[in-house]
């Protein structure tokens, strides 16, 4: 009757919280989850948002982050929304509440961007770009991802909204599963073990049919990592359709396990490229010239391909394929 908990990846913060300073910020994002409900109790957390607030700075808040803003006293008389157990609260705090008719739900006021859940980040990650000045200029681009069950999460998430969030149109498609159909999908995190922890992630929905596919209507081809790219490394029909993408010189940005794919497909011979680093075997039997991917965040291009070697290199892996693609954002 309500959302399901598990562990996810471990997030790294890079600042520290006593020596910021509102000042010298653009923008101010909340996340949810449970985090918001304890952070609502700080007061040094309730001042640095209202100090956003005043300055009138763009404010993007989700799923249960609204209470932050409440507690802040910064939503009344403004419309918003939130994940749906948060509306007693933000009603209370004087907000004019918008109820979320699906977990897409984004609401703008003024400075003030709201959404319900992270099934809305693309629209939530637009707003609040729109917010900032910001402006896209080339996305009318059609982006495939291939996925396969227990691909990892962020490797097919982050990049499938982020793509969506520029404006581009972005099918998920999997061999042998059509549109609505759900793949589950693996957490791997590096937590000091000698390799990667694996934990349950989120379902991803897919929104195409694999048969229907026709890769001429498509610009690009994204293939997430996880363990999904070992078996569909055997199926003909994936092979087939990675080797149409990098044969046609259309831009290909695989990242992880995901090279499992292309050097089962025979396209990385005289390639220069990455992978996690388990990988490496892979590329090298499959012809292609191994990059250390050193620190992990590390991508490389080479021609129209880009490999990364996890998830921490989703900022890179992102910016590399937009260049490809002739994705640029601006701000004023």
């Amino acid at each position: 009757q309500t959302y399901a908990e598990s562990k996810g990846h471990n997030f790294a913060l890079n600042a520290s919280f006593d020596e910021i300073d509102a000042a010298g910020y653009d923008g101010l994002v909340i996340p949810g989850g449970r985090a918001p409900e304890y952070l609502a109790m700080d007061e040094k957390v309730l001042a640095l948002v209202r100090k956003f607030s005043d300055a009138k700075k763009p404010i993007a808040s989700v799923c249960h982050g609204q209470l932050i803003l409440a507690a802040a006293g910064v939503v009344r008389d403004r419309t918003c929304t939130a994940y749906p157990a948060v509306r007693p609260v933000l009603v209370a705090a004087g907000a004019k509440w918008v109820e979320a008719d699906t977990m897409k739900k984004c609401v703008v006021d003024g400075n003030l961007v709201t959404a319900a859940a992270y099934d809305g980040h693309p629209e939530f990650i637009s707003l609040f770009v729109k917010a900032l000045g910001g402006s896209v200029a080339g996305a009318d681009k059609r982006i495939l991802f291939l996925c396969g069950d227990y691909m990892e999460d962020y490797e097919v998430m982050v990049p499938f909204q982020a793509l969506q969030a520029l404006g581009c149109h972005v099918d998920a498609v999997c061999p042998d599963k059509g549109p609505g159909d759900k793949c589950p999908t693996a957490i791997h995190d590096f937590e000091g073990d000698q390799t990667y922890s694996e934990k349950p992630g989120h379902d991803f929905a897919l929104n195409a049919s694999f048969d229907g596919v026709d890769a001429s209507s498509y610009d690009a081809l994204v293939i997430p990592g996880g363990r999904a790219p070992e078996y569909l490394a055997l199926n003909e029909k994936v092979l087939s359709l990675a080797k149409g993408f990098m044969d046609k010189g259309k831009p290909v940005a695989s990242i992880c396990h995901g090279q499992q794919i292309l050097a089962a497909a025979g396209v990385l011979q005289g390639r220069k490229c990455t992978a996690y680093p388990a990988v490496k075997l892979n590329v090298v039997l499959g012809g292609g010239t191994w990059l250390e991917p050193d620190p992990i965040h590390r991508c490389f291009t080479d021609g129209n391909l880009v490999t990364g070697a996890a998830w921490p290199a989703h900022p890179e892996f992102v910016a590399q394929l937009m260049a490809l693609l002739g994705i640029k954002v601006s701000f004023a």
